[in-house]
This record gives C-alpha cells, structure tokens and sequence, in this order.
C-alpha cells in the first residue's frame, strides 16, 4: 500500500510553500513521524514528518514551489524495513574508517611537506615550500612548463584564502532566488513605508544604573535563573509600563477602528540563517525578569535553527530591535505592521556627558521610536520615550512602576 504526503495547511492566508531540503533521499527508508524534507512558508520553515513508516518515493523537487494539498512524495508502506543494525553498522564502520586513516594521512601530509613527485618547482620555490609547509594545492604555477617559481609560492602566502587560478577582486556577478521568507520581508517593508505616516523621535538614556546592577547581580542571577541578565529584559520591562501609560503606542488600527490592546505582546526582532524575522513575547506585562530572558533564549534558539512555529511569531502589538549587537549607533527603525510603533536600540558609547555644570564620562544609548504618525501624535511618541528613558536610567521604578516613595504616600 502506498500513501501520500501532501503539503498541510500552515495559516489562513499562506497558500503555497517551497521545499527548501530532502532529508531523506528516494528509495530510503524512513520510520513514522520521522523528518523526511524541510518546507519554507513566506514567514516560517516548518519540517514534514513521515504518517507511516516505509520506503520514500520523492516527487516534487528541492527549490519547488507547491502549492497547500500538493504531493511532495509518497510512502510505500509494504516495503520491507532495513535489517537492523545494517545502517548502524555501516555507518559505525566507514566512521571508524575515517578516524583510522584521517590522523594517519594528516600527518603524514604535515610530516612531509616535500614537493610531490608530479609536481614541478624551481629549487627555490621548492625550498620554501618545505619550510614554510606550503600546500602546493594552493599554489597557482606561472613558470615554464607548469613550473613554480618562488614567486608563486610568494603569492600563495600573502592570499592564503584566495583559490588557485582567480583573480584577486574579480567582477563577477550571480543570481540568487528569493526565498519566500525573503520575499515576505520585502513586501512588508515596503507596505510599511507606503501605508503609514511614519516619523522617529530620538532620545538617549544613561546605561549606569543598569549596567552597576548586572556587574553585581549578574552571576547570582545566573544561579538562581539559569539565564543570562541582559539588557533586553530591561527595556521589555520598561516599555511594557510605559504602553500601559501611552495605549497608543500599543494600539494599531483596524479597518476605520482603533485596537487598543490591555496586554502587551512585545515582538523581538531577531537576525536568523534566513532573513529577519520577528517572534513575540507573550503578556510580557505579567512575566519577571528570568522569565522574559529565558522566552528571549528560547526563541532566538528556535528562530537560528529555523523551528519558529507560525503562532511564536504573530500577533505583536509592539517591537523592539537592537541593532547594538552589530555595531549600530543610530538608526530609524521601520515599523512592523500592523503594529504602530517599534523601538529601536543602539550601540552603548562612553561619551563625555555635562551633569550639574561637571563633564562627566558615561555609558550612553540612543533610543529611535519609530512611529504611525495616523494614530500616535507627537505627545504621546516623545512621552513614552521619555518614560522609557526615565525608567532605564531608575531601575528601581520599575518594581511599581513608578517612585517606590510617591506609592507609598499616594501621590
């Protein structure tokens, strides 16, 4: 009996996918509920599992398009398995092979660096070659007759990373096709730039206070939490007071409607294998500080190994990108739709600083709000920044929300 694998519906509004990655190649056998070919949506690879266990029988190919309910391959569930062990054992066998002749051949290959007999080579060059333990592979011979001359192996030594036989700055040029997660990302971009009146507001906050408390708290923490204390857990936190403060900025429009949200799912942009993308934080409002650095581990592991789900990375009503950890200093984030507003971090600088009439050296951030000029007006942007600004730079704020004094006498 032979069964079919289809593509299975992945979300309301995706109709095709593209099968990016065979694991298991035609005739192979594959056991139930085992990973048989990678598929990629326009915003997520998710992995095909085999219904019943038998011999693939592939159909479609690697780089298809297929659209929800195509056959990717079929599975012939008469076949008779592999007889067990018969793949452990070869495999432990060519395994013990290459481990028995790799070190042997490496060190043989060290061990004599001598020019090869086939192998032609001027004195010199041949000299230099045992010396400096030159691999002749990676050396392009201009001499007579397929000879190398010393400057050969010169070249071969200054270029060690360039391929035998090319140009240095060659002006070559290639094709490469979109992926569709790429092609998504293209078009919302460009939808966000056309479809709303956004404008950035920019502020810089004093990164002391937060980063005295890491130094001292950072290794008890990681004891008690089992996470790293980053910085990202304080900026959620104090973006998550100040969008219950500025609902605006935590509202996006709807139709003639505006959605304000009593929650607040905070989006994290994150740089993976295959673009950016951008999975959410659940009611970050309700969780602590181990609990949001841990949902922001968890879901730039899945996201560098291409395993968010459609779910991990819809439904945001607010998002936070740090363009930092590559070296950013400024930069006018564009808004993730269709959210309102996204909040930009940047790059930490020492800069020289007036405070009470002294010049004073401190730790210091820019902060871009980029925002939908439709429904969030100046107030509101440049009150909420100022509010997160206030809140970084107090970090004791952010246990209530505001000055543990003024709480306590009511004000």
């Amino acid at each position: 009996m032979s069964i079919e694998i289809k593509v299975p519906t992945v979300g309301e509004s995706i109709s095709e996918v593209t099968l990016v990655k065979w694991h298991k190649k035609d005739g192979e056998w594959a056991n139930r509920d085992e990973v048989i070919a990678e598929l990629e949506s326009e915003k997520a690879t998710f992995e095909l599992n085999a219904e019943q266990a038998g011999t693939i029988k592939t159909i479609a190919k690697e780089g298809d398009t297929l659209n929800i309910g195509d056959i990717v391959c079929s599975i012939d569930t008469e076949a008779a398995p592999p007889p067990k062990g018969e793949l452990a054992a070869a495999s432990t066998e060519t395994e013990a092979q290459q481990q028995a002749a790799g070190p042997s051949a490496e060190s043989a290959a060290k061990e004599n660096p001598k020019v090869p007999a086939d192998v032609k080579a001027t004195p010199v060059a041949a000299a230099i070659i045992a010396d400096k333990k030159v691999d002749v592979k990676g050396v392009t011979p201009s001499g007579s007759n397929g000879k190398i001359v010393k400057q050969d192996v010169m070249d071969a030594l200054n270029s060690p990373g360039r391929k035998p036989g090319t140009v240095l700055f060659e002006r070559n040029d290639r094709a490469q096709k979109m992926s569709n997660l790429r092609k998504t990302i293209s078009r919302r971009l460009v939808e966000a730039k056309n479809t709303t009146a956004m404008l950035t507001t920019f502020n810089e906050v004093d990164m002391s206070a937060i980063m005295e408390i890491r130094k001292k708290y950072k290794d008890t923490f990681k004891e008690t939490h089992g996470v790293n204390l980053g910085f990202m857990s304080f900026f959620t936190k104090a973006c998550t007071y100040a969008l219950m403060e500025w609902p605006s900025v935590n509202a996006y429009i709807d139709g003639e409607n505006i959605l304000y949200h009593d929650y607040c799912d905070i989006s994290i942009a994150v740089s993976a294998p295959k673009g950016l993308v951008v999975p959410v934080i659940r009611n970050a409002e309700s969780l602590s500080m181990a609990g949001i650095e841990a949902k922001v581990v968890e879901l730039a592991v899945k996201a560098k190994e291409n395993k968010l789900t459609i779910e991990e990375m819809t439904g945001g009503t607010f998002t936070i990108t740090n363009g930092g950890i590559f070296g950013s200093m400024m930069s006018t984030p564009i808004i993730n739709i269709p959210q309102s507003a996204i909040l930009g971090m940047h790059n930490i600088l020492e800069r020289p600083m007036a405070v009470n009439g002294q010049v004073v050296i401190k730790p210091m951030m820019y902060l871009a709000l980029s925002y939908d000029h439709r429904i969030i007006d100046g107030r509101e942007s440049v009150g909420f920044l100022v509010r997160v600004k206030e809140l970084l730079e107090n970090p004791g704020l952010l246990l209530f929300g505001k000055d543990p004094v003024k709480s306590l006498l009511e004000l």
